[in-house]
């Protein structure tokens, strides 16, 4: 944001806290360790107070009375920095072509460094999972997905990541799950997501989130995997079951029988359970809520015009708004 940074809590919707501008600058991109008092920032924007090509790490819960004082660690690279992924022991870091991974946040070092295709968007992946040390990134090739478990890699050397030829045009979209046992991509086309399993790098499945070509913002799995949801330029956050795919819907063809090669791609993918709309070509970010219920379950959209929504969504396909609100004009306690 050009204003800095602001934090908030989503159930309840409420401001938790806020770095202004005075504090960070304007920042591009600003990664939180879970719900904790570290914050990964990159400065960006307009009226930067630090470098793109540097990520500070902030401590909230330091005292001092200036902001310099909560400026715990840094981390210079010579090129822009486009993404951050952090665990409790790591921290990932994405540039257009290399991903650096480091000892996180006790006396950081760097223990890899994987040489990647084009990733204007820094797309990577990281697992938070203590059992699962699992990283994704694109590979050389276009489509393709490197897998690397940096539990079994030996720190300092580059060991050659497994490879999955996940699509046939670049990739714009990877998704682990929470356990680390599946992947999910989506290509630049944007009209199929696929998942794969990480130990076997077999498909395990694919589901089609439309016809029309699009730009998917986001993919991500419910915390037990039941579920995924994506969003995308089209204005619309697909939801699609996992646990039991007989619930997704599918193309009325498939009750045909056989079909020619060209059609049996519609027939065979998996259509999304349910469905709901936000502003359309209006970038979002989109996640699952806390269960109301066995038989309810919730999705928040969060958009980039200041917009927050929450749908519930039962199991039969059933999706109702249950909330809206702006949160850009919610404010936190200090403010009042």
């Amino acid at each position: 944001m050009e204003s800095g940074v602001r934090i908030y809590n989503v159930e309840p919707l409420m401001e938790k806290g806020h770095l202004d501008h005075d504090q960070v600058g304007s920042v591009s991109h600003v990664e939180m360790l879970q719900r904790s008092n570290l914050l990964a920032i990159v400065g960006g924007g307009t009226n930067p107070k630090f470098s793109e090509i540097s990520v500070l790490v902030w401590d909230d819960a330091r005292e001092g009375k200036d902001s310099r004082d909560k400026l715990v660690l840094e981390f210079t690279f010579t090129k822009p920095v486009l993404a951050m992924r952090l665990r409790q022991d790591k921290i990932v870091v994405a540039l257009s072509h290399r991903i650096y991974v480091y000892t996180f946040p006790d006396n950081p070092n760097k223990l890899f460094e994987f040489d990647t295709r084009e990733n204007p968007r820094g797309l990577c992946d990281l697992c938070p999972s203590v059992e699962k040390q699992l990283l994704v990134f694109p590979g050389h090739k276009c489509g393709s997905l490197q897998l690397v478990d940096l539990s079994n890699t030996k720190p300092g050397i580059s060991s050659a990541p497994f490879t999955i030829n996940a699509h046939q045009s670049e990739i714009a979209c990877i998704a682990l799950n929470q356990q680390g046992s599946v992947v999910a991509s989506a290509s630049r086309k944007g009209t199929l997501i696929r998942l794969f399993d990480t130990q076997t790098k077999e498909k395990l499945v694919e589901l089609r989130r439309g016809t029309d070509p699009a730009t998917l913002y986001c993919i991500n799995f419910s915390h037990d995997s039941s579920f995924l949801c994506a969003s995308s330029d089209k204005g619309t956050v697909h939801i699609f079951a996992l646990k039991d795919t007989r619930l997704n819907r599918r193309s009325a063809l498939a009750r045909v029988g056989k079909v020619g090669p060209v059609i049996s791609q519609y027939v065979d993918s998996q259509w999304s359970l349910a469905c709901f709309t936000v502003p359309a070509e209006c970038a979002c970010i989109c996640a699952f809520g806390k269960n109301s219920s066995k038989n309810v379950n919730s999705v928040i959209a969060i958009c980039v015009d200041g917009t927050f929504h929450k749908y519930v969504f039962s199991p039969d396909g059933n999706c109702n708004r249950e909330a809206f609100d702006v949160y850009l004009d919610i404010c936190d306690d200090d403010d009042f």
